[in-house]
């Protein structure tokens, strides 16, 4: 094996080695993982969508390149695959940014035990004067990829919390959450979701021991 090529599309099917080194671990993942992605309460197209979403925050390119073929022949369009991206992009930086208010807590030495509580979340607004033009673009550009376009609010909205679960910010869940419900969606539609977000971190793991099983073997 050529070293250099630490990703190949042909490395992924070393997957299947994984279930000889540990078959009953192995065979319970990917029993959940079909589970997951299954039709349900949302449909197999929302959750490939949710999936691909998931994908380029894990880093994935296995994942990517897996649901993406998986979102096509479910009929996703080029376009609702591209919202998706944007908004699991949007979501990305905005964790980011929603952590920021620790660091201003951090930086005024702010003697509360709780490192993370709801009021907190208030304190992002520092930042239109902090760094006004750069805060001030990114407020446009989240608010440009969470509008309704080719997918429905709610639907960015169910790929916004997953891809919240995979960024961990409490802050993103919590408004998220709440945003996906006024939009109407179901407290089923949200576990939903976020099994696709568990199921796709995880796989993205579970992926990458391709590279391990080539690092183990060079």
């Amino acid at each position: 094996m050529n070293r250099e090529e630490l990703y190949k599309k042909s490395y992924f099917n070393r997957i299947g080695e994984l279930s000889d080194l540990v078959p009953d671990v192995f065979k319970a993942f990917m029993n959940f993982d079909r589970l997951a992605l299954a039709e349900g309460k949302l449909t197999k197209k929302l959750k490939e969508l949710i999936a691909i979403a998931v994908a380029h925050t894990t880093g994935c390119p296995y994942c990517i390149e897996l649901h993406v073929k998986q979102g096509k022949s479910k009929n996703v369009s080029k376009e609702e695959m591209s919202e998706a991206i944007m908004v699991a992009t949007a979501l990305k930086a905005g964790s980011a940014l929603a952590h920021g208010v620790n660091a201003l807590n951090a930086y005024d030495q702010n003697e509360d035990e709780e490192l993370y509580r709801a009021g907190y979340f208030n304190r992002l607004k520092e930042f239109s004067k902090l760094n006004g033009e750069v805060f001030k673009s990114f407020v446009d550009f989240d608010g440009k990829a969470m509008k309704e376009s080719t997918l429905s609010v709610k639907e960015k909205e169910l790929i916004a919390v997953a891809v919240a679960h995979t960024t961990g910010c409490p802050y993103c869940i919590d408004d998220h959450t709440k945003r996906a419900k006024r939009a109407n969606a179901t407290k089923e539609e949200l576990a939903e979701s976020i099994m696709v977000a568990t199921a796709l971190k995880a796989g993205s793991a579970l992926a990458h021991s391709v590279n391990a099983l080539n690092a183990y073997d060079s």
